[in-house]
C-alpha cells in the first residue's frame, strides 16, 4: 500500500521560513549593494550588514508572531461563536451543515444523516471543519512562526554578510548581485522541494523579484552616494 504524502501541515513554518530567508536575503543583500554604491569603504558596509541582520530578524519575528496571533485570535472568537450557537439552535446547525453537504454532491437525506452522526460524535468540531474552514492540520502557531521567520532570516541575512567579508571592495555590487542569486535560487528550490510545489516557477519568481529590489536599491545608492544632500 502506498502512502500519500501532503504538504498542507506544513504550510504556516514553510511560508514563515521561506519569507524569513529570502527577506533576510534580498534585505541585506539590497543594503551591501545600496551602501557599495555609495563607494564608502569595507568597514561601513560590514556594520550595514550586521545591523540589517539583527533588525531584520528581531523585526521579522515581531511582525510573523502579531500576525499569526491575530490570525489564532479570528479563528478562536469563531469556534466560540460556532459553541454558543450550537448550544442555543442546536436544528438550524444541524441543517446548515447538511445544506454544506448536499453543496458538495450529497443529497438532501443523506447529507442530514451524516451531519447528524458527525455532530453526535463532535459537533464543534465537524462545525469548525467544515463551515469554517478550521482544523488541527492548519491551526495557526505564532511562536512556531515567529521563530521559523527570525531563524531563516538570520540564515539568509548571515549570506550576504560573508560575501561582505570576502569580496573585493571594487567589485562588492557585482559579487553581492551574483552570489544572492544563487542563494536565493537554492532556497527556492529548497523550499519547492519540501513544499512540494513547481521548482522552476518558484526559482524564477523569486530571483525576478530579487532583482528588481537590489537594481532600485543600488540606484538609490549610486544617486545618493554621487550627489549627497
Amino acid at each position: 500500500m502506498n502512502q500519500e504524502h501532503h504538504f498542507t501541515n506544513r504550510g504556516n513554518w514553510i511560508r514563515a521560513a521561506v519569507l524569513g530567508a529570502n527577506d533576510g536575503i534580498i534585505s541585506t543583500t539590497s543594503l551591501v549593494i545600496g551602501i557599495a554604491a555609495a563607494q564608502t569603504n569595507r568597514q561601513t558596509i560590514l556594520l550595514t550588514a550586521l545591523a540589517g541582520l539583527v533588525a531584520g530578524a528581531c523585526s521579522m519575528a515581531a511582525g510573523e508572531f502579531v500576525s499569526v496571533s491575530s490570525q489564532s485570535d479570528i479563528e478562536s472568537a469563531d469556534i466560540a461563536r460556532e459553541k454558543k450557537e450550537l448550544e442555543t439552535m442546536p436544528d438550524a446547525e444541524l441543517n446548515e451543515l447538511a445544506t454544506i453537504y448536499q453543496k458538495r454532491g450529497l443529497d438532501k437525506d443523506l447529507s442530514l444523516k451524516v451531519a447528524q452522526q458527525l455532530m453526535n460524535q463532535n459537533a464543534l468540531e465537524a462545525h469548525a471543519r467544515d463551515e469554517l474552514g478550521i482544523n488541527d492540520m492548519t491551526k495557526p502557531h505564532p511562536i512556531q512562526a515567529a521563530m521559523a521567520s527570525a531563524a531563516s532570516f538570520i540564515i539568509g541575512a548571515s549570506l550576504p554578510l560573508i560575501v561582505t567579508l570576502l569580496a573585493p571592495l571594487n567589485w562588492m555590487v557585482v559579487y553581492q548581485y551574483s552570489f544572492a542569486i544563487i542563494f536565493l535560487a537554492i532556497y527556492a528550490a529548497i523550499a519547492a522541494k519540501i513544499g512540494g510545489t513547481r521548482l522552476l516557477p518558484s526559482i524564477f519568481r523569486i530571483c525576478f523579484w530579487g532583482t528588481i529590489a537590489m537594481i532600485v536599491t543600488a540606484i538609490v545608492g549610486f544617486i545618493f552616494g554621487t550627489h549627497p544632500f
